[in-house]
Parts: structure tokens; C-alpha cells; sequence
């Protein structure tokens, strides 16, 4: 059933709230950019509609952009998705730090390379995207890849509402039940609640970290090897999204999430494909039956101007301009003449 239907990602609006509130009980422990508490809800929200209706102000501090996959007859939201333009400014950003810290003796004639993990506070930090989510029923048929890299195609339309650098905190190890060992071997001892609780205080109040994160590097081998194996390592849910961003280009260098460890991947702004790749052309014309024409490509596009819309379909290019499927066009609402913006779905095509 989903996989026809016409799938659109826009600009969040205060009325979808609800819907949204509706979404967030969908999610998993460890996505508390989808937060499952109705106020705090409303003030992302709010705060995503001031941020959209600001963009061309330059004096203006931009928190976050948040989009919704609506399904297009029923209005019905299935999916968010959004972007911090910068993280760390007035709350910074922490995260861990794994590096290797060499101890030798030349007596003994011993080396020992030690991974650490050191605290990191970025004021200045990159722009971030996250908050994914996609209802279970209408995953597949490419909806969670449209969802994910409308995001890219938005920075591409305004690089200069973003950081050169971005990163995506992915979901680490965490069971069932909340548990995540990682955060069970270091976190808990310092904090005296469970994962879950500490999770959600950190969406309210950072203050807390700074007052009871251990003030030392915290040394990898002391930690029990189940927590060990945890580091960098994502949550099995997590998996394709980012097996999707490492196809994008994000990598994992060496930083991790302080509660459960789960890696944050990173690349230049430019240097993501779907950024890279985009282009922008002008509609020639409308294709009533794509199916006739081998040309087409699977692509995701986007509308140029304001407002954001994009979705998935099928295009290509000929001399006189691109061709689109008219689902496609009627989702985009664009006509011949207007240009959009659109990358193969797919970075292996």
C-alpha cells in the first residue's frame, strides 16, 4: 500500500503536532530528537516554524529546520526528519573523543598503545541532522532514502544557512529494555539514574553533564568488554540509516556519543554525493507514461524556492530540459518552466 502512494517532505506547521505527538510513541528508547513528551514537542515545533520564517534574515540565530512526510491524499504524517544548523552556541555540544594514548618503557622494553576516551565541549560546533523517522508500514520502496536525503538537497539549496561541516549522531547499543552497556559501565556511576532517564534529562538540561561527567580521560580497557564492544557500534534498527550516510560519504573518525556510545559520522558539507551531485535544471516537459521511456532514473527532487517541497519518482535529462513523471510533478506542484533540484536516489547509480 505505501509504496504507491504520493509521499511529500515539507516545512513542519504548528497543526501537525498532534500527528506528530501520535509519531513520537512509535519510537524506539535512544531517538530523543522525536521527543515522546507533548510540551517539549510543541517548543521543537515552534521553534522549527520560527526558524523556516526567518531563513532570510541574517542577524537571525537559526535553531532547527524539521520536515514531515505527509502522505499526499490522506494528508496523514508518516515521517520527520530534521537539521540543526549549528550545534554548541549558548548549550555546547559534547560528545567522547577516542584517541591513543602510548605508554612505553624503555627498561622493560614494553610499548602499550591505550584507547581513550577524552571529553570533548564544542561552542562552535557543526551542523547536524537527525530526528529520522519513518513509520514502520511505509518503509521500503525507497520512502526512508527520500526522507533522509531531502535533507542534503535543502542544504544544497542554502549553503549559506549551514556549517562546512556536518555530522549525524547515529543511535549506539541499547537492548529491549533500555539498557545500554556502555552506559551501565561509566555513565551510571556518575549519574545514579538508567540510560533512558538520563537521555531524556539531557533534552531539558545539559547542566547536569557538565556538573557530573568524570573530569578525567576515561581509559577503554577498564570498562568491561561488553561496553568495550559497544563503542562506535550502532543499534540494529540504526544499521541501515547509517550504511545509507556512509554512502553519502559521512565517515567515523573518532567521536561517540557520551551516554551509549554510538558513533557520530562526519564529512564536509560539499563533499556529501547528494550534495555534490545535485543539479538544477528546468522542466521541459510532463510524462504521462515514464514506463515507456528506458531514460528515466529513479531521483529524488526537490523545488528550488520556497516552500520546500520533495519526493521521490522518476526523471531524466534530454536537450531542451528535464522530463518528469507527472506524480512526480503533481506531489512537487511544478510545472514546465520551473526548476527543480534532484540526484539519483541511489549513490551506486
Amino acid at each position: 500500500m505505501s509504496h504507491d502512494a504520493q509521499l511529500v517532505v515539507r516545512p513542519v506547521r504548528i497543526e501537525d503536532l498532534e500527528p506528530l505527538n501520535q509519531l513520537a510513541q512509535l519510537t524506539a528508547t535512544g531517538l530523543t530528537t522525536l521527543p515522546r513528551d507533548a510540551a517539549l514537542m510543541e517548543k521543537r515545533v515552534k521553534q522549527a516554524a520560527r526558524t523556516f520564517s526567518q531563513m532570510a534574515d541574517d542577524s537571525a540565530q537559526l535553531e532547527l529546520f524539521l520536515f514531515v512526510m505527509e502522505e499526499k491524499q490522506s494528508g496523514e504524517i508518516v515521517g520527520v526528519c530534521g537539521i540543526v544548523p549549528k550545534v554548541g552556541g549558548f548549550k555546547p555540544f559534547y560528545a567522547y573523543q577516542l584517541r591513543n594514548d602510548v605508554h612505553e618503557s624503555e627498561t622493560l622494553q614494553l610499548r602499550y598503545e591505550h584507547p581513550t576516551l577524552y571529553l570533548l565541549r564544542e561552542h562552535d560546533g557543526p551542523t547536524e541532522i537527525g530526528s529520522l523517522f519513518l513509520r514502520s508500514d511505509y518503509r521500503g520502496g525507497g520512502n526512508g532514502r527520500v526522507l533522509s536525503l531531502c535533507r542534503f538537497l535543502f542544504m544544497a539549496n542554502y549553503p549559506d544557512l549551514f556549517e562546512s561541516d556536518v555530522i549525524a549522531e547515529m543511535r549506539g547499543v541499547i537492548d529491549d529494555h533500555g539498557v545500554s552497556p556502555f552506559w551501565e559501565a561509566l555513565g551510571h556511576h556518575f549519574f545514579g539514574i538508567d540510560f533512558p532517564n538520563a537521555d531524556m534529562l539531557s533534552l531539558y538540561n545539559k547542566e547536569f553533564i557538565e556538573k557530573l561527567m568524570p573530569r578525567h580521560p576515561i581509559y577503554v580497557t577498564l570498562l568491561p568488554p561488553e561496553a568495550q564492544a559497544s563503542i562506535g557500534e550502532v543499534h540494529r534498527l540504526t544499521a541501515p540509516a547509517r550504511r545509507l550516510l556512509e554512502n553519502e560519504g559521512l565517515v567515523w573518525h573518532d567521536l561517540v556519543d557520551i551516554f551509549e556510545a554510538g558513533p557520530i559520522l562526519q564529512c564536509k558539507r560539499e563533499e556529501i554525493r547528494a550534495v555534490r551531485d545535485s543539479r538544477v535544471d528546468v522542466i521541459a516537459a510532463i510524462e504521462d507514461d515514464p514506463e515507456n521511456l528506458g531514460a528515466f532514473r529513479k531521483c529524488i527532487a526537490t523545488t528550488v524556492e520556497m516552500p520546500f517541497l520533495a519526493s521521490g519518482g522518476l526523471l531524466y535529462l534530454r536537450e531542451e530540459g528535464l522530463v518528469l513523471e507527472r506524480s512526480l510533478a503533481e506531489t512537487l506542484e511544478v510545472e514546465p518552466g520551473d526548476s527543480v533540484r534532484y540526484v539519483d536516489l541511489r549513490a551506486e547509480a
